[in-house]
């Protein structure tokens, strides 16, 4: 067992939960203050939900033994059986540490959904879809793309992104934002557009939006170095194009701000923090310093316009989920087969680097995969508890605002002399 690689890992778990507060003071300032406390409870309760999956069953799906690279051994792992033993992965780190990262991964990731149902889905129905897609798409996805040959024992066997098709995701580009990102499009078409759709939404605390895409900023360096699974120079080098991407990013949204409306935001400089973090995910071991850049300028620039998009064929994405994960996250998984570098980590030639086409194309195979089994699946968990449940609240609680009807616990209590 290498203690000094358990000792990083168990401090990247810390950066990776307090990204759960960070992912709700972010959504939770951006929305109505009528609806900031259920905005934020949808994190935490996804988080939850999907953690005690986890334990009982999704790690096994995820990381037990392949069925055609498909899905895991459902009871290979069930009940994180016989983890606790010190049994260590190939890379000297102890299996249940590695299911704790990789639960915060799933957690995480489900709960990024819930940005593009804000002010209007019931909350009941929301862990059911969290749950459910939770089952039914994240643990296989993250199955093809995190689960490599010999990652747990050394003759297990993984997903097919992973191994047979080749594609790069360091961190999960695929598996984590295009995933939650086209799953929030599919939902946020079956649930329909909310009462203030086509009104100037204004967030209530951008404070809040900014303290919390600072958290997740620092997160992401758990959640990008971490997943180099060692306290080593890959290590490094991840958190180093994460940073700086982060940094291209703020400047290229608030850019397109400054040349659109002539302003800069605070919530634009969270977004683009938020983008370039995004982009970086999948590519972060896979470019150089200076490719960070570039990738983060190209995401920065493009994102604004994608968001943009949800006002042209008329989705009520409304904390725009669709157009910061999922693109972000389709151009960093596809300019790692333009800018990556031998040189780096992942030690893979892209196409400016006289790679060719080739990863360029297991780039677009594994995200065009991803996007069209989550969305389906998405679509259909969603449109079936419409038609048995209800997902909706009703329109006069939608006008008083979620918190009053579900939660009896406003976000502030003003009292004035």
């Amino acid at each position: 067992m290498d203690t000094g690689t358990t000792a990083f890992m168990l401090c990247c778990i810390i950066g990776l939960t307090l990204m759960i507060p960070g992912l709700a003071l972010f959504y939770g300032g951006m929305v109505s203050v009528k609806s900031s406390t259920n905005m934020m409870m949808m994190t935490f309760g996804a988080a939850s939900l999907v953690g005690v999956l986890w334990v009982l069953f999704g790690f096994s799906m995820t990381f037990g033994t392949s069925s055609g690279g498909l899905v895991g051994n459902i009871t290979e792992f069930a009940g994180m059986k016989d983890l606790l033993e010190p049994m260590t992965t190939v890379d000297g780190l102890p299996v249940s540490l590695f299911a704790l990262f990789q639960a915060l991964f799933a957690a995480i990731t489900v709960a990024l959904i819930s940005g593009a149902v804000a002010d209007r889905m019931k909350f009941g129905s929301w862990m059911l879809f969290a749950g459910l897609w939770a089952v039914l798409v994240y643990f296989p996805v993250a199955h093809w793309v995190f689960a490599f040959d010999g990652v747990v024992t050394e003759d297990s066997m993984g997903g097919w992104i992973a191994n047979k098709l080749g594609a790069i995701d360091f961190a999960g580009g695929t598996a984590v934002h295009i995933n939650a990102g086209i799953a929030a499009l599919a939902v946020a078409i079956v649930l329909g557009k909310s009462l203030s759709w086509g009104s100037d939404r204004k967030p209530h605390n951008v404070p809040l939006t900014l303290l919390g895409a600072g958290m997740l900023w620092a997160g992401w360096y758990a959640f990008n170095g971490g997943s180099a699974l060692a306290a080593g120079n890959s290590a490094a080098i991840v958190m180093v194009t994460t940073f700086v991407t982060t940094c291209a990013a703020v400047l290229g949204w608030l850019a397109v701000e400054k040349l659109r409306t002539g302003h800069v935001t605070g919530v634009g400089a969270a977004s683009g923090a938020i983008t370039g973090l995004v982009a970086i995910t999948p590519a972060c071991g896979a470019v150089t310093p200076v490719g960070a850049i570039i990738l983060g300028l190209v995401a920065g620039a493009v994102c604004p316009y994608a968001v943009a998009l949800k006002s042209k064929f008329g989705y009520d994405d409304t904390l725009d989920v669709v157009g910061v994960h999922l693109v972000g996250g389709l151009i960093g998984t596809l300019m790692v087969g333009v800018l990556a570098s031998e040189s780096m980590p992942n030690a893979t030639n892209g196409l400016l680097y006289g790679g060719g086409f080739g990863q360029l194309w297991k780039q677009a195979i594994a995200a065009g995969a991803v996007i069209l089994y989550s969305f389906v699946v998405a679509f259909a968990i969603a449109f079936v508890l419409k038609k048995t449940i209800g997902i909706r609240v009703a329109p006069e609680d939608e006008e008083k605002g979620i918190d009053a009807k579900f939660h009896k616990d406003g976000s502030y209590e003003l009292e004035f002399a």
